[in-house]
């Protein structure tokens, strides 16, 4: 399929201290066990329910999403769409689901989201999207852990004439073609700019030169790839030296002890950049634990509640924001123009990241 590029979001306003790489419900339940349905939820719900913006930047960008969707789907019969996701442990895939679910709401459609048991579980992703395939499900919105963990199932669903739409990751385009899988429009954002930005924040706090390391989530994953792409971008053209770069699997524990590895042969160490906050949570128990919080500077993405705490309360020093929200109504929206017969003639739609620290952070209360 012929990739064209279309600007979904206007980047989102930054203050000064932000730096930007241009360029750079349901009526049937689904029938998945306890693990693989960690999502499953009632889309029978009252507009009391769905989440107000309020956030003017928030606002901002759900205007130019929508109108670099337009033409929007009409009202919906009751059609359903199955969205696969990584994880429920991870906050961001629960602001997604939200994303999902309140899109569903208003344009009177049903949406089952499931996911798997960890964001490492490639076979437990694949396997709730397959139980979802038996279901009598119109569309499919999915997030792919890796290229290739749902090439069978999407090739499965194209079979059957079921329209697919990829959601922050996309499925591997020649391992798809040779499986008969069929993406109809894909959402996502810069990744490897995200890392980029975040690194090159970290060499601005290092006054340009320091020992600095890459902690990436989990190897292979194509979001994971690219943000630590950028990552050492970023520490490269910015006077780091990288010590380390290393995979946590998205996962805190793993990303405490690993850094903890990486200050005990690197006392000198100055910075870290993580591929999620998550991970650089746990980084930053790792630096106070040390007594080295000041020293190393720790930079995550996503923007997840406890992400904007700890910078609130001076521990991160940053974290890349992007909308998860805006992600999920995207891929529902997507999904029901596709259901609809609508002609999508591009099929990458980007959404907006910026940086979020401690001067900056009070700007996106309310942020999604």
């Amino acid at each position: 399929m012929k990739r064209s590029k279309l600007l979904l979001l206007l980047m989102v306003c930054l203050c000064a201290v932000c730096l930007v790489f241009a360029g750079c419900a349901q009526d049937e339940q689904p029938n998945t066990d306890d693990q693989s349905q960690m999502g499953e939820n009632d889309q029978n719900g009252t507009e009391d329910d769905t989440f107000t913006i309020t956030n003017e930047l928030l606002k901002q960008a759900e205007a130019d999403m929508l109108e670099a969707l337009a033409p929007l789907p009409e009202m919906g019969n009751g059609e359903k769409i199955g969205a696969v996701a990584f994880s429920m442990t991870n906050p961001f895939w629960v602001t997604v689901q939200e994303g999902y679910e309140d899109a569903a709401k208003e344009y009177g459609v049903t949406v089952d989201v499931v996911a798997s048991p960890d964001e490492a579980d490639e076979q437990g992703q694949a396997d709730a999207m397959t139980t979802l395939l038996a279901q009598d499900y119109d569309a499919f919105a999915v997030s792919a852990m890796t290229p290739f963990s749902l090439v069978n199932p999407v090739a499965e669903a194209t079979k059957q004439g079921i329209p697919v739409v990829a959601v922050g990751t996309d499925i591997d385009k020649d391992a798809a073609a040779d499986a008969g899988a069929e993406i109809v429009a894909f959402v996502t954002s810069d990744f490897e700019a995200q890392g980029k930005l975040g690194a090159t924040y970290i060499m601005e706090l290092l006054g340009g030169s320091g020992k600095v390391a890459v902690i990436e989530g989990q190897a292979g994953a194509d979001n994971s790839e690219q943000r630590k792409r950028g990552a050492i971008a970023g520490f490269e053209e910015n006077g780091g030296e990288i010590v380390a770069v290393e995979a946590a699997d998205w996962d805190r524990q793993k990303a405490y002890d690993i850094a903890t590895n990486i200050l005990n042969a690197n006392p000198d160490l100055g910075g870290i950049m993580c591929a999620n906050d998550e991970m650089a949570l746990g980084v930053v128990e790792a630096m106070k634990a040390a007594g080295v919080k000041d020293q190393v500077k720790v930079v995550g993405i996503d923007f997840i509640e406890e992400a904007k705490t700890s910078i609130e309360n001076g521990e991160l020093d940053g974290s890349v924001v992007m909308s998860p929200y805006l992600f999920g109504k995207a891929g529902l929206i997507l999904s029901l123009k596709a259901v609809q017969g609508h002609e999508i003639p591009e099929d990458i739609f980007w959404t907006p990241f910026a940086l979020v620290n401690s001067e900056n952070v009070d700007q996106y209360d309310g942020w999604k």
